[in-house]
Parts: structure tokens; sequence; C-alpha cells
């Protein structure tokens, strides 16, 4: 039963507990590591850190899982997530950052979340971002929560009240300045939403050991940018009060794209593929978020990975793991070998390597160009260039039934990628 995914794992324990049924009557339900370990190891089965990546009968039943001890978990329909802005402030807030001359930091090749904390502390980025100098690191690591009460919404109902008593936190760093005692969730993955869990158990924690107020950041890095927020909870004891107070963003080369630069770019770009179903074995994108795809080559750089492993890192399912592999390859940035039992190895191939050792400005301008070679991006690029406006799901629509670049049935869902990948390409402007 080990073997089993913890999508498939979780719908056997929904039926074997009737935990729907329980969640109706009482609100939650209450399960134990040992009942989760009957179908596989519950580290691997109760740690989401975006919904996205929830387990099938999570997403339709609107269903959460908390931690409320060391051995034991409460299922509800919790609201968890934490949504990040679409940050419509870049222009202003994008600093250019400098960074000192070490031969053990290589900005090309920060692919891990302790790295990247340890990037921006050198840089004096999260000095600047708190307007406190002299943030000393004081500890990291897993700890156990201590006990606490808590309220959190529900999408049916009132709120919950819970006790967590010593359950497992992990705190990716914790700095200290003169003012304030600061935890920093960090990710490297670019993903819609965050567990507000990852910072509010840390919270209550630290909460009754310090005497200095605590700030909350979740920093994320990509595509050699930095994106910080910084979030407090209203209330203490109401883990659905977070509220974001701040945000900024760093960049750690030169991120000036024009729209001359755009336009040079599709000047320059041949069209060759139509991606015509029938005459080629890529699919069709679809996958939404570009920055994923950046992300996935990030950590490709480093080693070729399993497909099983870019579901773990980039908390995908298998089949959003395909999604983004085969993004990937239609642009020709991955490929896949087979090999023995461990399964296939995803490998950037020799231009994907290229273009990630690209600085940013020409990275971005490559990916710009390996798009727009493909027919149907290169029609809709010159449209929203020449007419300040972006095409409408409608008309995608039809020229993808035109070009055969999918199944009928597959159009609906693929063009809103098209879409996305073309207000990518236009949002590279605002950075």
């Amino acid at each position: 039963m080990t073997n089993l995914s913890a999508s498939k794992a979780w719908d056997y324990l929904f039926d074997k507990y009737n935990i729907i049924q329980s969640i109706k009557k009482d609100g939650y339900y209450e399960i134990t590591a040992n009942q989760i370990k009957e179908f596989k190891e519950p580290r691997l089965m109760a740690k989401w850190d975006s919904s996205e990546s929830l387990p099938s009968v999570f997403k339709n039943n609107k269903v959460n899982i908390l931690p409320n001890s060391r051995r034991s978990y409460i299922l509800s329909d919790f609201k968890l997530y934490q949504e990040l802005p679409i940050s419509s402030e870049r222009v202003i807030n994008m600093q250019k950052v400098e960074i000192p001359e070490f031969e053990s930091i290589n900005i090309k090749n920060i692919t891990s979340e302790s790295n990247a904390i340890n990037l921006l502390v050198l840089s004096k980025i999260l000095d600047d971002f708190l307007d406190e100098d002299d943030n000393v690191a004081t500890f990291n690591g897993r700890m156990g929560t201590g006990k606490f009460n808590f309220n959190v919404d529900r999408h049916r109902g009132s709120p919950l009240n819970m006790t967590v008593n010593k359950a497992q936190c992990e705190i990716d760093g914790c700095f200290e300045n003169d003012n304030s005692v600061v935890i920093l969730e960090a990710k490297n993955i670019v993903n819609p939403d965050f567990n507000i869990r990852q910072l509010y158990f840390p919270y209550r924690l630290w909460q009754q050991k310090v005497h200095k107020p605590i700030r909350l950041i979740f920093s994320i890095y990509s595509n050699e940018i930095y994106r910080l927020l910084e979030y407090q909870f209203e209330e203490i004891s109401n883990f659905s009060s977070i509220k974001l107070i701040k945000e900024k963003n760093y960049s750690l080369q030169d991120t000036e794209i024009n729209n001359q630069d755009l336009w040079e770019v599709y000047q320059k770009a041949k069209i060759l593929y139509d991606d015509n179903q029938d005459k080629t074995n890529i699919p069709f994108i679809q996958a939404d978020t570009f920055e994923r795809i950046i992300s996935l080559m990030e950590i490709l750089n480093d080693e070729p990975i399993t497909t099983n492993k870019i579901s773990e890192i980039m908390q995908f399912d298998f089949r959003q793991a395909d999604y983004y592999f085969n993004a990937g390859r239609y642009l020709n940035l991955f490929k896949k070998e087979a090999i023995d039992e461990r399964g296939v190895l995803v490998h950037l191939t020799s231009l994907g390597k290229k273009v990630h050792n690209l600085n940013y400005k020409n990275r971005q301008l490559k990916l710009v160009e390996l798009i727009l070679n493909h027919k149907i991006f290169h029609r809709f690029f010159f449209e929203t260039y020449t007419q300040g406006t972006f095409p409408t799901r409608e008309a995608i629509k039809i020229q993808m039934k035109e070009y055969n670049v999918c199944n009928e049935g597959q159009i609906d869902r693929r063009s809103g990628s098209v879409l996305a990948w073309i207000k990518w390409i236009f949002s590279l402007t605002n950075i």
C-alpha cells in the first residue's frame, strides 16, 4: 500500500472512516497518524503548502487538514490558504541590488530555500525590507509548537475552535534586531497561494517566548528576483485574521525591458512551428503560470530529476507535473530519459542550459523568442502589440481550432494558458 499516491491513499481513508459524513455531522474528523499509516507515511500525507497540491478528495469536498499534536490531525472544511496578490506595484517597488563578490556565492545556482535565505541576508535585502539594520540569524529548523487555542474559518458553518498541543512546525529562518523578532518562510517555487499555518504556528510558538514584536515575512525567490511580503495577524487567537501589510520586490540584475525590446524580439523571431497536432508529438501547452516553467528550469539546472521528484518539489500532482514538463518541451527546454526502477529522468536540453545561464534580461527575451517561434503566439503578440489590448478567450479558441493545435475538447482549458503566456510576455515591461 505504501506505493500508493497520496491522493489515492486519502481516497481510501475517506472511504474507510466515512470522513465526509463525520465532517458534515460534527464539523470535523480527528484522524491519528496510525490510521494514516495504514496506507502511507503520515509525513507524506499531511503537508500541502499550496491549495493546488491538495489531493483530489480534499479539493472536491473543500476539506483541509491541520495537525493538532505529533500523532493526530483535524480534518474539516477549513479555509487554510492565503492567496498571493498579483503584484501591481513592481515598477514602484523593484529595487536593484548589488551583491558582494564571494567565490562561494553563485546567483545562477540558488536552488535551495536555505541558499536563498543566505543571499537575502548577504545582499542586505532583508535589512532594506524591514528598515532595520543588523538582523542576526538566531534559529531555524523543526520544533514543537507548545500548546495554544485558536479559531479558524470554515467554508460551511461557524469557525472551528482548535487546540494544538506539541505539534511539529518548521521554521526556515528567524532573525532578531533591536526592535523585533523576524520569522521568515522561504519558497523558491511560484505558487498562487500558501498555507497560513506556515506563519501562524511559528508565530504562536514564539509569541509566548519573546517580548519583542514578531514580524512575519513570506519570501519567494525565483528567476533571480525576490518577492517579499510582510503579514500580521490582527487577532492573536484567530488563524484567519491574516493581513498583508507590506510588499516589495528586489532584483539581482538589470530588469529593464521595454516595448521596443519586445518588438525587436518579435521581428527577429521566425515561425518554426505551427503546432498542428497531426504533425507533432509534443502536446499543446496546458500550463498557466509561466514563472513555474522558469522555476523548474532553475531546479533542473542543478541536476536531472525524476517526474516523481518534480511533483514533490513543485507541489504538483502527477498530471500537473506532466503539463509543466511538456510546456518546457514545447519550448525545447526540457527532455526525458528512461532509466531504471527510479522512473523517468527530466533533463535540461542544451538550449535549456544556455537559456538558464543568460543574465536576467537576456533570459526573459530569449524565452519570449522561443514562445514566438510558434505560429499562434507570433500572431497574437502582433495583435496585442499593435492594438494595445489582449485577445479574448473566444478569439484564441477560434484560432486554436483553425490551427488544429489540440482536440476540440481541450481547446477551452488550453486557451487560458495561451492568454496567460501572452500576458506574461507583456508583464516583463512592468518589472
